[in-house]
């Protein structure tokens, strides 16, 4: 019998758990994670639970990866659940009487940092992780294919858990992945890539009356940052992800302002859909500082590329799909629909490190919420993509039909 409200409880107890990145990091909630599979294990205490794997990777100081396995009898490739374990910083502007550690529920809704980006989600992972251990138990004997829940660390920032992961063994190309960001019901199976540049520009310093005889460089960072502009809007778009789009989120430049500006640095995000990539973003960047040397005389500018990911295609073959399709189709009654995420998760650094086409996102909640004042996730998302993530684990290990994904 399912607890139809094991994920929304668990949840709340992860809400309460601050995860923040930077802040507490994931030392607590991981040790509480890594503490209930143990406790569900004894209380089952089945031997053929013997065989599941408890492994622990720390990535950085005091912050493990954590990955539960339940082996399976065939060399079918495993499913995998990867879901991470940080937040966002806790923030500022929340109602006063919404605390963002204190799993407030209100009209059927679970606010708190991180109820759908994405403790709900993992929480979801858990329950059918639970699931599997008491019906490997029940039935005496493991699943045809294995299942593994891998929880990361470092996801809002670097994204060094997936790669550990990866560099680690623990998930490669063969697998189906599936991570439990909020997807506003849809499955999402594509990604805008995620390109990062600090872009500089130097000066010569001069007092403002004579502008002449120095060489402004936040002018020549406004011509960088317009060029750019200019740039992105003749760019093809995407017949799935859309336009490829920038944002400049950060700018500094200057100490005086009475004075040249002899220094100027501006933090670039760019969001790539095919055919656009990193080398022609770099190509860009390149021209757009050569054009703003050219229009301010005595500038010079220099560029790093900081974070380079590739936009990830639909795969429209991919067994995953058709299974949690199928999964989700049969709980909601509905046809769900396949659509793209337009951030980067921990499946997209997968699929993009190892080529592996079976990787998408599906979990509780709505990307407008996370990083926001008074994020929620409602309960019925909650008990929706627990039942999905059970059923999709149900199939796939043991097949409803035993035909399911070979």
């Amino acid at each position: 019998m399912v607890d139809t409200d094991f994920a929304w409880r668990l949840t709340q107890g992860l809400v309460r758990i601050d995860s923040s990145d930077p802040g507490a990091y994931e030392g607590e909630i991981e040790r509480y994670i890594k503490a209930l599979v143990e406790e569900r294990l004894a209380q089952l205490s089945h031997p053929v639970l013997d065989a599941v794997q408890i492994a622990e990777h720390e990535v950085l100081p005091g912050r493990r990866n954590l990955m539960v396995t339940v082996p399976g009898l065939s060399d079918e490739p495993r499913l995998v659940y990867i879901c991470h374990m940080d937040t966002v910083t806790l923030g500022d502007g929340w109602d006063a009487d919404i605390p963002p550690l204190g799993a407030i529920v209100r009209n059927d809704k679970l606010y708190g940092r991180g109820a759908c980006d994405m403790k709900g989600g993992l929480a979801c992972a858990i329950a059918a992780l639970v699931h599997t251990l008491e019906r490997v138990a029940a039935e005496g004997e493991l699943p045809r294919r294995g299942f593994s829940l891998i929880c990361s660390v470092d996801e809002e920032d670097f994204m060094r858990g997936s790669e550990a992961a990866i560099d680690a063994g623990w998930v490669g190309s063969r697998e189906w992945v599936l991570d439990t960001e909020p997807t506003d019901g849809q499955i999402q199976v594509a990604h805008k890539g995620r390109t990062w540049f600090e872009i500089e520009m130097a000066g010569v310093t001069a007092h403002a009356s004579q502008p002449w005889k120095g060489a402004d460089a936040v002018a020549a960072m406004a011509e960088v940052v317009c060029s750019l502009r200019r740039a992105f809007v003749a760019l093809p778009a995407h017949d799935e992800l859309g336009p490829s789009t920038i944002t400049f989120g950060q700018i500094e430049g200057g100490y005086r302002p009475y004075v040249v500006p002899d220094r100027a640095k501006v933090w670039v995000d760019m969001r790539l859909t095919p055919p656009t990539d990193t080398a022609a973003a770099i190509n860009m960047v390149e021209h757009a500082i050569a054009a703003a040397e050219a229009a301010v005389p005595g500038c010079h500018g220099s560029y790093a590329v900081t974070g380079d990911r590739p936009a990830i295609e639909r795969d429209p073959v991919s067994p995953l799909l058709a299974a949690l399709k199928c999964a989700a189709d049969d709980v909601t009654g509905t046809d769900t629909t396949v659509g793209f995420f337009t951030g980067y998760t921990d499946t997209a650094v997968i699929a993009g490190k190892t080529g592996n086409r079976s990787c998408m996102s599906y979990g509780p909640g709505s990307l407008a919420l996370a990083h926001k004042p008074n994020e929620y996730v409602p309960h019925a998302d909650i008990v929706r993509c627990q039942s999905v993530l059970i059923a999709l684990a149900d199939n796939t290990l043991w097949g409803a039909d035993g035909q399911v994904g070979a």
